[in-house]
């Protein structure tokens, strides 16, 4: 086993990391918290493969190559380190851009080697548990879930950039995609917006004039945008993710899309609203599915997801009718509403006493709506001139 350090002119000065304290010190009560678990279930070790538990258990760190499917390495803890375990090929970038100065060890092999046998090392003679089915080792994932949420202060902090870096990438392509481009093309665009920032998305759905009542969960094609279009993403950086969603029409909206935009506002303000801390998702899914009775959308919610419970899983649990997760202050919640041709999302941050959008407007115009007396700004319609 050995220290992972820096190659002699691997790096410039400007491209070494500067440790983050604050990262430092989660990192360390994490591994507190891990040692924990270990002690009080008779475990030497856990070993974890998820890009979701490497990215909390280090902080934001990614152990994939972009693709959630396409993992380089996996984390090794036990009471007394924390190892990585890789090869060759990712090594140099893990430990210098990912976990650099941060107290990690380093274990690897050659490219050629199968990940799995190293993994197979570590574990043999020892009890084991791991966060999927390998070998003879438990599978502790429903307990590792479990800490992954609520967030810390550094992980807020870190998701409300990302929020306005995605909300403004979405609301700067609708502001500037042409009329007649292709669901593909405006994908493209707001790709291209996210990569910039190194946000890696993680779904795009562009529907094109009506796309959404036809398909709930349509991604993109070929169809060209003519009169209205839903702009849709989730994204991630450092491990978190965060989605939202903008309408925009080529000259005033059809009467029919303007009232299911608004119905999905109202939906949607009242499960934002209703996100409070302590409260079990069956308590706040019922006030939603009310107001889904009172404007005569009984069956929607049936037709695609209403959002999920996010962190460094896409959805740590989805919002379903009858769930008894508690929420908790800190939790980040998408909602995701769709009414016939309309669809409305954003992300927001339970507080101990309300909540934040973490997905806020930028320069967008705003419908405000009321529950229970409190104010609730929106994202409407952007209305822009019909191109000839």
């Amino acid at each position: 086993m050995s220290i992972a350090s820096l190659l002699p002119g691997s790096m410039s000065s400007g491209e070494i990391q500067i440790i983050d304290p604050d990262r430092g010190a989660e990192i360390l009560r994490r591994h507190d918290l891990l040692s924990l678990f270990m002690k009080e279930q008779s475990f030497d070790g856990l070993l974890l493969t998820r890009p979701s538990n490497f990215a909390w258990a280090t902080v934001g760190g990614n152990s994939t190559r972009g693709s959630l499917s396409d993992t380089t390495a996996a984390l090794f803890v036990s009471p007394e380190a924390r190892v990585v375990l890789t090869r060759n090929t990712d090594s140099g970038r893990l430990f210098d851009r990912e976990v650099s100065g941060l107290g990690f060890q380093l274990k690897e092999r050659t490219w050629q080697e199968d990940l799995h046998l190293l993994m197979g090392d570590l574990c043999r003679g020892r009890n084991v548990a791991c966060d999927f089915q390998f070998e003879r080792c438990q599978d502790a994932s429903p307990h590792l879930d479990g800490m992954r949420l609520p967030l810390s202060k550094t992980e807020r902090k870190s998701l409300r950039v990302t929020g306005s870096q995605v909300a403004h990438a979405v609301e700067a392509t609708a502001r500037s995609f042409r009329q007649g481009d292709s669901e593909a093309e405006i994908a493209g665009q707001l790709a291209h917006r996210l990569y910039r920032h190194q946000i890696i998305p993680e779904r795009i759905q562009i529907l094109a004039d009506g796309q959404g009542q036809r398909y709930r969960h349509w991604s993109f094609g070929d169809d060209k945008v003519e009169n209205f279009c839903t702009i849709a993403v989730i994204a991630r950086r450092e491990g978190l993710h965060v989605g939202t969603a903008r309408t925009v029409s080529f000259g005033k909206p059809p009467k029919e899309v303007r009232k299911a935009h608004l119905d999905t506002l109202l939906v949607q303000a009242t499960g934002m609203f209703f996100s409070q801390d302590q409260w079990e998702i069956y308590e706040t899914w019922n006030r939603v599915e009310r107001i889904y009775e009172k404007f005569g959308h009984s069956e929607e919610w049936h037709f695609a997801d209403q959002g999920c419970v996010m962190g460094y899983e896409l959805c740590e649990a989805p919002i379903v009718p009858k769930s008894q997760l508690k929420l908790a202050a800190g939790m980040p919640i998408f909602w995701q509403t769709s009414i016939e041709q309309a669809m409305s999302a954003d992300t927001i941050l339970i507080g101990e006493k309300g909540f934040d959008v973490l997905t806020p407007m930028e320069s967008w115009p705003v419908v405000k709506v009321d529950v229970k007396g409190v104010s609730i700004q929106r994202p409407d319609v952007l209305i822009r001139s019909k191109e000839t």
